[in-house]
């Protein structure tokens, strides 16, 4: 992985945290703000695990006061990580049931946008769907499955879970909900994802393999299970063999232009 402009604090001799009052103060704008924007349209397993983790609105969390909920309830922890970690801590932490988290916040210049995962990302995003069995279920294998995986079907697996834990939606009784994280702890993408202008698609594994995504703008498409346990469901399939087919078949076409080229100064 790439290099971070971002540090992760380390924790003092007792293992606490310590974050300045400027991090907490971003902590509780991010909070008040996207608490606001996602109680209507978060899918109910999600806000469920919200109300379960209980995170303080003014000061950020320990992650072991957030790894004592998770414990409890799935068996899962939050570990503590750099700003960026190799592909095989990645997916080594999630088959054991640990869900990496740098330990920093964004700065007030990112509030809206950080294509690395913070603190905020992390905790606020993905861990309150760590509660929900189902979705857990499904974290632990990609983690074993990519731990195992080579590099070209890993590239695959990234997709899915690129469409499932960062972007995915959930159909309910009271219409498209969202569960994914990468949604959830961004008001651009909460407040976008349910218009008419992205297409939704209903989930099916094959086409989610199949398709491209770029990580630096909004979704063109969101794919959509029709109930959580759907992904209970694919954690159980067999996901190399649907690799394995996605490969003979090929890439659908992007829906979006081409990422600008890097500029390289010399």
């Amino acid at each position: 992985m790439g290099e971070s402009k971002y540090r992760a604090r380390e924790p003092d001799a007792t293992g606490v945290i310590h974050y300045s009052s400027d991090d907490h103060q971003v902590w509780h704008d991010l909070m008040a703000r996207q608490s606001k924007a996602v109680k209507d349209v978060a899918c109910s397993q999600y806000l469920h695990g919200l109300t379960l983790l209980d995170l303080p609105p003014d000061q950020i969390p320990q992650l072991e006061d957030v790894s004592s909920v998770l414990r409890a309830h799935t068996g899962w922890e939050v570990a503590q990580v750099p700003a960026l970690i190799p592909f095989d801590r990645f997916f080594d932490l999630l088959a054991h049931k640990q869900f990496p988290c740098a330990t920093f916040i964004r700065t007030r210049e990112d509030m809206d946008y950080l294509q690395e995962p913070d603190l905020f990302h992390e905790i606020y995003g993905h861990c309150a769907m760590l509660t929900n069995p189902f979705f857990a279920e499904f974290t632990q294998t990609y983690g074993r499955l990519g731990y195992g995986a080579n590099k070209e079907d890993r590239v695959f697996l990234a997709r899915l879970y690129w469409f499932t834990v960062e972007f995915g939606l959930l159909q309910t009784a009271r219409g498209l909900k969202i569960y994914g994280g990468g949604i959830l702890s961004s008001i651009g993408e909460t407040e976008y994802c349910l218009t008419s202008t992205p297409e939704h698609r209903d989930f099916n594994i094959m086409d989610v393999l199949r398709t491209p995504y770029r990580i630096d703008i909004m979704q063109p498409i969101y794919y959509v299970l029709e109930d959580m346990k759907q992904l209970f469901d694919v954690a159980r399939s067999d996901i190399m063999q649907a690799i394995r087919t996605a490969k003979q078949k090929g890439l659908f076409a992007p829906t979006f232009p081409a990422a600008p080229a890097m500029k390289h100064v010399s």
